[in-house]
């Protein structure tokens, strides 16, 4: 299942998302979105974790203070297709 993570402090790093997700249950990936231009964070990230620990990680973090900032942590919605119209 794969989990939006809004709201992270900036210093916040792909490990950083890793760990603090790890603690329930096993991490398949976890990215921190970066501007393309200037490399640093957008304050929004991604971990996809496997269907039986991914809701009890979400309940558990959601809204969980780090740094001052309350985390925003739902299922993530699939980006829709772009379709090129000519």
């Amino acid at each position: 299942m794969k989990m939006y993570v809004g709201n992270l402090p900036w210093s916040t790093t792909d490990s950083d998302l890793s760990e603090m997700f790890g603690a329930y249950g096993s991490v398949e990936s976890a990215a921190v979105i970066t501007d393309r231009e200037s490399g640093r964070s957008r304050g929004f990230g991604f971990v996809e974790m496997s269907q039986a620990d991914a809701p009890r990680a979400m309940e558990e973090l959601n809204g969980r203070e780090i740094d001052g900032r309350a985390l925003k942590v739902n299922e993530a919605n699939e980006k829709p297709k772009r379709s090129s119209s000519y």
